[in-house]
């Protein structure tokens, strides 16, 4: 079992307050995990203000570019992965996403690993691309993309007519250090994993529980088999939150009144319209040590080889690195 952390590339009024950190606290959160034996970190991609946040805040979140942070991360650590939870791919053009990966992956030695996803507000696509925005599908923009991203990683020209974009006699290079490169697709959706089948090295969920991260797993294995893949090649890493305390009730407590539930709620017509997210304590890592080696363990049994881009029910960096500790300390002693 492999554990990544979420660093706070644009989590401000979504999963923590406002503030909460400065840019380069992405880079001192990213050494203490790689000194702490986590393998990886994760940011997510946000620009625009969502307006639930909006209205909650007096003050704006800072959200920073993933890519270029984990530039800088790179070039702070030696052996932890650099990744994103996720790259919204209908914010950008497919080129242009194909030269910062690879430039990424070149800088990091081949340590990038790039989940991808639609995004899970709308409203933020709509604000960026504002009247062009109405009647696109976001899902079919989302393989559209996949599609030439992965010609152009592959291939010396690329020519490709789609539905959104035209590509022509697109040369890229230098090509990533990593081939197959890693892809990890994220969303809870049946189309989510077709996407995995088709283009993943990894399936990237949020906040499911253990019994339907297993059912997902059956149906990627079903899907990876008619592509002529198998399901052993395939990353299966969640996404999960994390309230580590010394007893269940004040972890749960702690939870509740975080940020990080808020936004869960936030998500019930979007990512979570599929799931009940009331039942939190069977989707997310919550209690104590003990409890929380326990529930990984169920999710280890239902196919789950990553811990992705875990995230801390924390209201200040400083106490997101020391949950962070205790959790390498007394938690993932027990899968390494």
């Amino acid at each position: 079992m492999k554990f990544g952390i979420g660093i706070p590339t644009g989590t401000e009024g979504l999963m923590y307050p406002i503030p909460f950190a400065h840019v380069r606290d992405n880079i001192k959160m990213a050494k203490a995990a790689e000194q702490l034996g986590f393998d990886s970190v994760w940011g997510n991609d946000h620009v625009s203000t969502q307006h639930y946040v909006s209205k909650e805040f007096d003050c704006p979140p800072n959200y920073y570019a993933p890519l270029i942070t984990l530039a800088a991360i790179a070039e702070n650590t030696t052996t932890l992965k650099v990744a994103t939870a996720l790259l919204v791919f209908p914010f950008r053009n497919p080129a242009v996403i194909a030269k910062e990966l690879a430039t990424l992956d070149q800088l990091s030695g081949g340590r990038t690993i790039i989940g991808v996803g639609i995004g899970a507000y709308r409203e933020e696509f709509e604000a960026m691309m504002g009247a062009s925005a109405q009647g696109v599908n976001r899902g079919e923009l989302l393989d559209e993309s996949l599609e030439m991203v992965s010609r152009l990683f592959k291939e010396d020209r690329v020519t490709m007519k789609g539905k959104y974009f035209d590509l022509q006699e697109v040369q890229s290079f230098p090509k990533p250090v990593q081939n197959p490169f890693p892809f990890y697709i994220g969303g809870n959706n049946a189309n989510g994993r077709i996407r995995v089948a088709k283009y993943g090295t990894g399936w990237l969920p949020a906040v499911l529980t253990p019994a339907e991260v297993k059912a997902g797993v059956e149906d990627i294995a079903r899907l990876c088999e008619a592509e002529g893949r198998s399901i052993q090649e395939i990353d299966i890493a969640p996404q999960l939150s994390i309230s580590i305390a010394k007893t269940k009730e004040e972890a749960c407590a702690k939870f509740e009144r975080s940020q990080l539930y808020k936004h869960l709620v936030s998500l019930k017509k979007s990512t979570l319209k599929d799931q009940d997210a009331s039942n939190y304590m069977e989707r997310n890592l919550i209690g104590t040590p003990e409890e929380i080696s326990e529930q990984i363990q169920k999710y280890k049994e239902a196919g789950v080889t990553t811990c992705s881009a875990m995230l801390f029910a924390a209201n200040s960096v400083d106490e997101f690195i020391e949950d962070m500790q205790l959790f390498s300390e007394e938690v993932m002693p027990n899968f390494k």
